[in-house]
């Protein structure tokens, strides 16, 4: 019976995560503050500037409180698992507990991944409900606004986020509703994240990559943008294009499924992940 610990991303953050945690692992907490320049127990439990949602304090604040859940668990002799997953920001922490990079490293990464990510502007994201991948792409393929935008997360059977121009999004939207959609639902984010128009972040971040050393994974890691385990000797290259390129979190839960794995365990604040996996079983 294969075991897996998933890690969750943005949209999984409340004011409040990781209470329990900051005073206990002060060490930790200390050397964030330290890279960070502010203080990740007050932003989270008490975000007093209203900061918490964006983008460039979200990242940090989850990488922080999902590696504080890890060391949690693994300090009361928790079993280790046989595969990480993190959901794009939370891949990261799978990274982090793989080995590949200790805390301070993959903090200071998301640090700059975050301050790079919020810069970006002049786009968006929505999410449809109730239609298959396949016929998502079909009613994008049939306009030149569909043409505009792209598929950035693939969350499940029926659950998947398009990106790209926001005037091409509210274009759509009449189609996915006759092609018969449940829902379109436009996302609270400032920018189309995990897609084409995210190239110049990503090549700006994978620049940064090449002062990083990264160990192997100790325990396989399975990568958003391959659908499954980062290659041996390629978490450089892998890691660099996470970011504009789509999370296949379907297909690497199919992965994971079809590896035997039985037990999937979420390791950070809420259960967002949780319920992508239960529908995505029930579904299959």
């Amino acid at each position: 019976m294969s075991r897996v610990c998933l890690f969750p991303g943005q949209g999984s953050q409340s004011i409040g995560m990781g209470a329990e945690l900051f005073d206990r692992f002060a060490d930790w907490t200390a050397e964030a503050d330290e890279i960070l320049g502010y203080s990740i127990k007050t932003l989270c439990l008490e975000d007093p500037r209203g900061e918490l949602g964006r983008t460039e304090f979200t990242q940090p604040a989850l990488y922080v409180v999902n590696a504080l859940h890890w060391r949690a668990r693994t300090e009361a002799g928790e079993p280790q698992p046989d595969f990480l997953a993190g959901h794009s920001l939370g891949e990261y922490d799978a990274l982090l507990a793989a080995g590949v990079f200790d805390f301070a490293t993959g903090l200071r990464l998301v640090h700059r991944r975050g301050a790079i990510m919020g810069r970006v502007s002049g786009g968006g994201m929505a999410a449809v409900i109730g239609l298959s991948p396949s016929d998502i792409e079909l009613v994008l393929a049939a306009s030149d606004e569909g043409r505009r935008l792209d598929v950035a997360n693939y969350n499940g059977f029926d659950q998947t986020i398009i990106a790209g121009p926001q005037a091409d999004l509210a274009a759509v939207a009449p189609a996915f509703e006759t092609a018969g959609a449940r829902a379109f639902t436009p996302l609270k984010v400032s920018a189309p994240f995990h897609s084409r128009y995210m190239q110049a972040p990503m090549l700006e971040f994978a620049r940064l990559l090449d002062d990083v050393t990264f160990a192997p994974p100790a325990i396989p890691v399975v990568a958003n943008v391959l659908a499954r385990p980062y290659p041996a000797g390629a978490v450089r290259e892998t890691l660099a294009r996470q970011i504009g390129s789509p999370v296949r979190w379907l297909d690497s839960m199919i992965y994971l499924l079809d590896q035997g794995a039985e037990t999937f365990v979420e390791v950070g604040p809420g259960n967002v992940l949780a319920k992508l996996l239960a529908r995505i079983r029930k579904q299959r």
